[in-house]
């Protein structure tokens, strides 16, 4: 498999795991002092796309998914994020959205359409069309 060097190794899958527990316990901290925005670039730095572990990538989920929920105001945390968010957070509304639960597919398809109102279409093509970086 071509560029499979690039994608972490079964090994590293332990470490993945323990940075995103201390990511979690970061995010809980934050959620409980309102600093919802701040939860949810927590969850998005460092996702681990590069890692073909599925457990890295739902524990991760898990994590994202909790600050996705505690977002209100879609507004303001769009205007707190950079464009460098955009993609990343595309992806895991599409994965919000996989999961047929009705309030995370409510909330991610609220979100969803003022991102695409702001980031605009590339932001959905540049999501689907990525096969390598998922999460």
């Amino acid at each position: 498999m071509a560029g499979a060097a690039a994608f972490v190794e079964a090994d590293n899958a332990e470490e993945i795991m323990a940075r995103i527990e201390t990511k979690s316990q970061k995010i809980e901290s934050l959620l409980k002092h309102y600093k919802h925005v701040e939860a949810l670039k927590t969850a998005l730095d460092g996702s681990p796309p590069k890692t073909l572990d599925e457990r890295c990538k739902s524990a991760n989920w898990i994590v994202v998914h909790r600050a996705i929920m505690a977002i209100k105001d879609i507004e303001g945390m769009l205007n707190s994020l950079t464009a460098e968010y955009y993609d990343i957070l595309m992806k895991y509304l599409y994965r919000g959205l996989s999961t047929g639960d009705e309030p995370t597919c409510e909330q991610c398809l609220m979100i969803h359409e003022k991102l695409t109102e702001r980031a605009g279409l590339g932001c959905i093509l540049r999501c689907l069309s990525d096969t390598t970086n998922t999460v």
